[in-house]
């Protein structure tokens, strides 16, 4: 890898605001990495709710291949100085630097290397949603036809290997009641009270971890009440809830949103009723299979572990691997996701795109 003409590249790439409301800048991120991927490859596009995507594979028209690399391009909001990259040392900060568009620009490199010579089909998968849950990107594509025998996530791992992620449910408790003067509670039915207790269960049950810990979370995202006076009494209430859940977690994983429902319901007052608004189930890999075994491989030969990590948030493996697809996240350093100080290591760059070039080579027949 010729690194400082690839920083070049990513600083270009780094400084377009991709966020889910630019849909401009969502295709010219798109057209840039396309672009640097060069001539000589078929470039399939896609579009979904108004979100472009991009598939680049070499060879004849196909969606069914032996190895997909997907990178996402979108970024969340960030101030428009993190849109102006610098460098520091060993970082490279601007928003996207970590999560996920220098290891996405080093997926397309080792894939332009590599493509015409491998002897199976190889694709990059270029999406531009992952941010607000990557429906249109991925999960479009996959609805269309693309396949692949094993994936790799481009989300930053510093070369250890994602092979569990935590699925997600959305639901939304509705509490109702009856209204009253709030200088006479008892001949009122306080809606907000009984929503208040049955959060109040459900916490009990899946309480705030002191610490990472690999078990069902609730997060608590939102309580509302459309009463806007201390003195009356409130007749509604809703809560939003965010809940992250493992395989192992028997309530949860492999449940529907009936069945979650039901679960969800177990805890409420009467009165309080659940909406599960969305359900996405967790991701997991073999962590025996060959892939994962060369890709371990390829990450030690320089000289970084290959461990595997296990990742609480949702990603778009996910969509694979309800397929029954395996799917597995691997990328470069660095630290600030989301955050005001986001940087790349830029020092775990080449020995990522050397790992993931010979992951690639190891996996030929």
């Amino acid at each position: 890898m010729e690194l400082d003409g690839f920083l070049t590249a990513a600083e270009e790439l780094l400084a377009v605001p991709s966020t889910a409301d630019r849909p401009e800048e969502l295709r010219r991120a798109l057209e840039l990495v396309v672009d640097f991927v060069g001539p000589g490859f078929r470039v399939e596009w896609f579009e979904s709710s108004g979100v472009p995507s991009a598939l680049v594979h070499h060879g004849p028209e196909a969606r069914d291949f032996r190895v997909v690399l997907n990178a996402h391009l979108d970024v969340v909001p960030a101030t428009p100085e993190q849109f102006r990259p610098r460098r520091d040392g060993d970082r490279l900060y601007a928003r996207g630097a970590q999560d996920m568009k220098i290891t996405a620009l080093a997926q397309a490199l080792a894939f332009r290397e590599t493509a015409a010579a491998l002897p199976y089909p190889l694709a990059l998968q270029l999406v531009a949603d992952e941010e607000i849950g990557g429906r249109n990107g991925t999960r479009h594509q996959v609805e269309c036809g693309v396949t692949a025998g094993f994936v790799v996530i481009g989300e930053h791992s510093r070369l250890d290997i994602v092979a569990d992620s935590k699925g997600l449910a959305h639901a939304r408790l509705h509490a109702t009641g009856h209204s009253g003067h709030g200088a006479y509670p008892w001949l009122g039915d306080n809606a907000l009270l009984k929503l208040v207790r049955t959060i109040g269960r459900l916490t009990e049950r899946y309480p705030v971890p002191a610490e990472e810990a690999w078990r069902t979370t609730l997060n608590l995202a939102r309580i509302e009440t459309p009463n806007r006076a201390y003195n009356q009494i409130p007749a509604e209430a809703e809560a939003w809830l965010d809940i992250r859940f493992p395989t192992e977690d028997a309530d949860w994983a492999g449940a529907d949103a009936e069945r979650i429902t039901a679960h969800l319901a177990a805890f409420c007052e009467p009165g309080v009723t659940v909406t599960v608004d969305h359900v996405d189930a967790p991701h997991h890999a073999d962590h025996d299979s060959p892939e994962i075994a060369h890709l371990r491989a390829a990450a030690r030969e320089q000289g970084y572990g290959g461990e595997f990590l296990y990742k609480h948030g949702a990603g778009d493996g996910r969509f694979y691997s309800a397929r029954g697809i395996p799917a597995v996240a691997f990328g470069v350093g660095g630290h600030g996701q989301h955050g005001p100080e986001e940087y790349a290591e830029v020092s775990t760059i080449a020995p990522y795109h050397a790992a993931l070039v010979s992951f690639l080579h190891r996996l030929a027949p």
